[in-house]
């Protein structure tokens, strides 16, 4: 392999290993990871985390030499009809903390319809919404990344399309859930690769099985993993690719795998990225 040929930065959703930041950068660092996700510390939402434990946290990660992928916020996890300054002021957090532990990445969702309501009946409130967020996130010099989380409006290709394009901001862009579109009835790359692959600047690692929705090891469910890897290394992509494995717990605001199970799911994906040549650093 030559230096020009494409990698992947692995990265981790920190709190799916455990709750102490300590344990969390033990077990990313021992799967070769030099970056972490950070959603929680502590058992506390980013969002919700003091300065003085944001500061705590650097300290934590700076000692180890771990560096931050992405603020993995709950920003757009909550339904349309919420005030616009809501999540904008939530947001301004996840910024802050973006800020003092060195996060280019800010992940957000599209916002829940209410009960019993047609998600297309909300697309005009979320337009509006995500165009306030990336108007904030663009001033800050951040960029949000999407994530196709089912429920939310942009959990299609299409929907997602829909907001990259009619938000049409540089500080916008997308986070590729495999198993998410699983759990929506969507063939990953057969339906949405082409169609978003210009949008994608960041790659969270799960898999799916289309029958349940259970999420798997990479490569063992029905989100077309090898396919995704192989046309992300043709297409030069080099960004993060972060590990979101889920195979403990699922809940509203993330889920679990604790540190055995989130090697195994470090493990199945680097056995892909080697079958495909692909470097991880």
């Amino acid at each position: 392999m030559t230096a020009t040929e494409p990698q992947f930065t692995l990265s981790g959703f920190g709190d799916e290993i455990d709750k102490d930041p300590e344990i969390q950068v033990a077990v990313l660092q021992a799967l070769g990871a030099q970056h972490i996700e950070v959603r929680s510390a502590w058992g506390v939402n980013i969002v919700e985390l003091s300065d003085a434990q944001i500061a705590e946290l650097k300290a934590v990660l700076d000692r180890r030499g771990m560096k931050v992928s992405a603020i993995a916020s709950p920003i757009g996890k909550v339904a349309a009809t919420l005030p616009v300054e809501h999540e904008v002021t939530r947001l301004e957090r996840a910024i802050y903390a973006a800020q003092q532990l060195g996060s280019e990445f800010i992940r957000i969702f599209s916002f829940y319809p209410a009960e019993g309501q047609d998600v297309a009946e909300i697309r005009d409130l979320v337009i509006e919404r995500m165009t306030a967020l990336a108007a904030t996130a663009a001033a800050a010099n951040v960029t949000l990344v999407h994530e196709n989380e089912k429920g939310i409006y942009g959990d299609t290709p299409e929907r997602v399309l829909d907001i990259i394009e009619s938000v049409n901001s540089p500080a916008l862009r997308v986070a590729w859930d495999n198993a998410n579109f699983v759990q929506c009835g969507v063939q990953p790359f057969t339906d949405g690769y082409a169609l978003l692959r210009e949008h994608i600047v960041y790659f969270q690692v799960k898999d799916a099985l289309a029958a349940s929705g259970e999420v798997v090891p990479s490569g063992e469910g029905d989100g077309e993993l090898r396919e995704t890897i192989a046309a992300l290394k043709a297409d030069g992509f080099t960004g993060f690719a972060s590990l979101e494995p889920h195979l403990a717990l699922a809940e509203e605001l993330g889920g679990f795998s604790g540190p055995a199970a989130f090697g195994i799911a470090g493990r199945a994906f680097r056995a892909l990225t080697d079958a495909a040549g692909i470097r991880l650093a």
